[in-house]
């Protein structure tokens, strides 16, 4: 039985002993898309899925079972990647801050507006770092909420 994870580590209880187990996390490649570069030349991205992760639905309340998929761009040809469907490899997918942008929710036709994107990190490598805002950036107001013409209004 595990009786909890402690930092990349499992804690396993094993006839009465404790065992200290190192987890490695995995992901695996479950598919790829080819692309054009800006000259026009094609490549191919890896399409990465993490392990199974347990969500809360704020709808029903109830939980689901999803993974993260992330995206990778290669140098390999078309039957390489073919035969790479299956292959697992060290690292995770994580959350990753950039530039709002839109997306199409494919099942609902709803446009949402979205300022992150999953990107995956090889094990052992460092984490990208956030943008770190200066103390000032912290306080100042955004001027896009005051009125532009002098007359105060709600935007």
């Amino acid at each position: 039985m595990i009786a909890e994870v402690l930092l990349g580590s499992k804690l396993l209880v094993l006839n009465g002993k404790f065992q200290l187990i190192n987890f490695i996390e995995m992901v695996r490649i479950i598919g790829f898309k080819e692309r054009e570069n800006e000259e026009g030349i094609p490549f191919f991205l890896l399409e990465l899925q993490g392990g199974i992760e347990m969500v809360l639905s704020q709808i029903s309340n109830r939980y689901y079972a999803t993974a993260k998929k992330a995206y990778i761009s290669s140098t390999f040809d078309e039957q390489t990647c073919q035969a790479l469907i299956g292959t697992e490899m060290q690292g995770k997918i994580i959350k990753e801050e950039c530039e709002p942008f839109d997306y199409v929710i494919k099942e609902t036709g709803e446009e949402i507006t979205l300022s992150h994107r999953w990107v995956f990190v090889p094990e052992g490598a460092e984490e990208p770092k956030k943008p770190e805002m200066s103390p000032l950036e912290t306080v100042m107001a955004d001027p896009e909420t005051f009125s532009q013409n002098g007359v105060p209004e709600l935007v």
